[in-house]
């Protein structure tokens, strides 16, 4: 089943406000927490923000790549996913969680600062999917 070009570039819009938003909604945050409480916590939200958009740009990519991959196997009756494409997705966290622990360890910034800031990504897709329950496109 083919998708229409419209619903293609209106989900690649939807993608690209999640990433635009996450940094934004994560400095705003940052510099909230940094003014208002600790700097300290200012940066790990900053961090947090980060590395949650940085995680879902490397989401996209593995779907994309695995979309690319399995759809060049259409004719195909049993599909093959490549063996490293499950391990970028296992690297992706691992690396996520080195980074955190390395900040944490030797900048000593709140872990739970970084958290939060993780959670930005959660904020600009509920911002974004709002957005769009209330203004469809058809």
């Amino acid at each position: 089943m083919e998708v229409p070009a419209a619903a293609v570039a209106r989900y690649q819009r939807s993608e690209l406000w999640i990433s635009h938003l996450t940094l934004i909604l994560g400095a705003i945050a940052a510099l909230l927490a940094g003014f208002l409480y600790n700097s300290r916590w200012g940066i790990g939200l900053a961090i947090g923000a980060g590395l949650a958009w940085l995680n879902f740009r490397w989401l996209r990519q593995g779907v994309d790549a695995l979309t690319e991959t399995l759809a060049a196997q259409r004719d195909r009756r049993k599909r093959k996913v490549p063996l490293l494409t499950y391990f970028k997705a296992a690297l992706r966290y691992a690396l996520i969680a080195l980074i955190v622990y390395v900040i944490f360890k030797y900048l000593n910034v709140p872990a739970l600062s970084m958290i939060l800031g993780l959670c930005a990504l959660g904020a600009a897709t509920l911002v974004v999917s709002v957005h769009e329950m209330l203004r469809p496109q058809e």
